[in-house]
This record gives structure tokens, sequence and C-alpha cells, in this order.
């Protein structure tokens, strides 16, 4: 018994560690420094080391960072800003990336594979370098803005013909250089989806008369819902906070709120405000997630019923 015993405290102990590992890597590397970002957006800057400090009297919240964030301006547009590039990248992601999803569930495998290799082929290489191959592309003298150049030359009158398209230092920039570099985010997850699609749903609709495009609106598309939100999330939520993209090719007079927290953590040493544009940020991002679960999961609920 005493065997038995051991074997199953053993087995059950060495699970219960495997399964608290993940929590413990969350909790002490997410939970506790998101804690410490909250506390120190109510703190105030101070000319210590850290810079900041919190009051001395009770209570000792200071709510000015929070009133400064959505009082001055230069916030309010970094955080318009952020979210109209971002939305829009992830609306040119879903209409590049779900013709591309969809094409990989109708080869055959072995062209899957390989089409597979060549979506995640980008993450090989780094980032940053291929931020800046972006930035080589979209120069005045660069083949690609050239090209543009030609193909928007033939649409414009003789006397408005343009030498070159200034594209670097916009948001043409950033969200061009987002796109590319979170397509694959949003192909990966429709091509999960649209391959677990029952086929046969489709030949009967057609069996049925429904004509391809038909089917596609009727049968394809409302059933990839879910693979749209999850690309959708994973495009827009990193590309509303990102900071290299817009620091190397975007407009420092019309920064992203990445920027602005990187500006206000480094050069201006303001540590309480820039936690309390972190904290703001964060929120605005995941309460409509929250949200959204809470109703999905209450339709999920009426349909089991």
């Amino acid at each position: 018994m005493r065997s038995g015993a051991a074997r199953w405290f053993n087995l059950n102990g060495w699970r219960d560690i495997i399964i608290a590992a993940p929590y413990a890597w969350l909790i002490a590397f997410f939970l506790i420094p998101f804690f410490i970002v909250i506390a120190m957006s109510f703190a105030v800057t101070a000319p210590t080391s850290p810079p900041f400090a919190f009051g001395d009297g009770f209570p000792w919240i200071d709510m000015r960072n929070f009133a400064r964030l959505f009082g001055d301006w230069l916030y309010v547009r970094a955080y318009l800003t952020s979210v109209w590039n971002a939305l829009i990248a992830t609306v040119l992601c879903l209409l590049v990336g779900y013709p591309m999803a969809l094409g990989l569930t109708r080869v055959s495998r072995s062209w899957r594979n390989i089409l597979l290799m060549l979506v995640i082929l980008p993450f090989w290489t780094s980032f940053l370098l291929r931020v800046y191959a972006w930035i080589g592309l979209m120069g005045a003298n660069s083949w690609f803005n050239r090209g543009l150049t030609g193909l928007v030359n033939m649409v414009l009158p003789a006397d408005m013909a343009l030498r070159s398209i200034p594209m670097m230092n916009t948001n043409f920039a950033v969200v061009l250089v987002m796109v590319y570099s979170y397509l694959p985010f949003m192909i990966l997850p429709l091509y999960a989806n649209l391959e677990k699609l029952d086929q046969t749903l489709n030949e009967a609709a057609m069996d049925l008369g429904s004509r391809p495009w038909r089917v596609f609106l009727d049968v394809t598309l409302p059933l990839s819902v879910p693979g749209i939100i999850a690309g959708g999330l994973l495009v827009f939520i990193p590309a509303s906070g990102e900071l290299i993209i817009p620091s190397l090719v975007g407009s420092a007079s019309d920064p992203m709120i990445g920027r602005v927290i990187s500006d206000e953590f480094s050069s201006a040493r303001d540590w309480p405000m820039a936690s309390a544009v972190a904290v703001a940020l964060l929120f605005m991002l995941v309460i409509p997630m929250m949200v959204y679960q809470r109703f999905e999961a209450k339709a999920q609920g009426e349909d089991a019923q």
C-alpha cells in the first residue's frame, strides 16, 4: 500500500507541478509587473531613481496622470492614430489573408505544406531586418516606388504626373509594413478554421442550386467567423501598440501610442505618465474582448439549450 500510495503521490505531485508551472510564470512575469505598472500610474514624477514617488498622506493615489491623459490632445491623437492604423491594417490583412487561407485548404496536401512553409518563412528572419528592407523599398529611387509611381501616373493627367510617391514617414508606410509583418497572424488562424469545415455542406448547397459565390456567402463565410475574429485580434492588438514600425517608418509629428509610451519612459523620464498611458491602452483593448467573450458564451449557452 505504501508503494502504491507513493506512486500515486508522485504521479499527482508531478501533474500538479506541470499544471502550476505556466500559472506561476504568468503570475511572476505578467500579473506582478502589471500591478506594479498600475501602482506606478498613480504616482508622481520625482528627481529620484527610479524617477517616481507616492504621496505621503492617505489616500496616496494621484489621478492627475489620467486627467492629463484625456485632457492633452497629444495622447488622444496618439490613441486615435493607433486604433485607426491598426484597424486599417487588420482589414487589409483580412482581405489579403482570407483568399490565401481559403486557397491553402483547396490545394493538395503536398503543396499545402510547401505553401504553409512560405507563409511562416518571414519568421525565420529578424523582424528589424524586415522593417529595414521596407525602408529601402519605399525610397524615392527604389524599384518598388518607381513601379507604383508608374501605375499611378497611368491614371493621372500628364500635367499631374508624379516623379515619385512620398512613402516614408507617413501613416501609409506604417500600415503597409504592419500588413506585411502581421499577415501570417491572420492567415494561420483562418487556415486552421477553414480546414475543419465540412466540405459536404458546400457540395449539398451546390446540389440544391446555389452558385459558388452564394455558397461562399451562405456557408463558408458564416462558419469561418471564429477564425476571422481570432485572426483579427492577433493582428489588431499588437498593431495598436506597435513601437518599432512607427519609430522607423512613421512620422514623429503623428506618433502612435507605442512611441509615446517609449518617449515618456526614455526621453521625458516621466514613468508615472507612461504607466498611465500603458494602463489605459491595455484596458481599451481588454474590455471589448471581455464583453465579446461574455456575449459569445451567452450565445453558445442559448444554442445549447
